[in-house]
């Protein structure tokens, strides 16, 4: 009896130290770095369908759409319109998606740190024009999670070349991990 009065005092003692030291730490905030890495898309347009014309940003890997099963597991396809290269989101080609893509004039990769809060500024269905001095931000599909929950993630693009004859086109990237969270760069870069 004894025994278990003393832990009737010690455990909620133990959870309150815990509370105090931890307060200026939030217990989910996912520690994470930034990854950027470089990939090369082919335009739809052209006639080789072996390469991969769209990007999957959460799984960070080039897709083939025209390979059964494809359709739902990319975010932004390149294609080539009006002898331009273009960003096609999943809904310009009339795939049911949650994926946009949003247009930053003038900004480079390392300045833009935070996705566009303004929805106004997504693409949901219209092809969005490539440009070397353009950084492109792009809200993934809908994600399930381990939990069971959905998550929506951010991600950011620069092109570094295009070849609109060859339909090519290489560009810098990354991604948040972070479920839902617009910030493009990890908390502690944030300037």
């Amino acid at each position: 009896m004894r025994r278990a009065r003393s832990l009737l005092v010690v455990v909620p003692l133990l959870a309150l130290a815990l509370v105090s030291t931890a307060c200026d730490d939030d217990l989910f905030e996912l520690d994470w770095t930034s990854f950027p890495d470089t990939v090369v898309l082919y335009s739809l347009a052209n006639p080789q369908l072996q390469r991969a014309s769209a990007f999957n940003f959460n799984s960070r890997t080039a897709v083939r759409i025209e390979v059964p099963g494809a359709t739902g597991q990319w975010d932004v396809a390149l294609d080539t319109r009006a002898g331009q290269l273009v960003l096609l989101p999943p809904g310009a080609l009339g795939v049911t998606s949650r994926a946009r893509v949003a247009s930053l004039p003038g900004q480079s990769f390392a300045q833009v740190q935070e996705a566009p809060a303004d929805t106004l500024l997504y693409s949901a269905s219209a092809a969005v024009p490539v440009n070397l001095n353009t950084t492109y931000v792009v809200r993934t599909d809908t994600r399930s999670t381990q939990f069971g929950g959905q998550c929506v993630y951010f991600g950011k693009m620069q092109p570094l070349a295009i070849d609109v004859p060859a339909g090519t086109m290489e560009f810098v990237y990354d991604v948040s991990p972070v479920c839902n969270d617009r910030r493009l760069v990890p908390p502690d870069s944030i300037k």
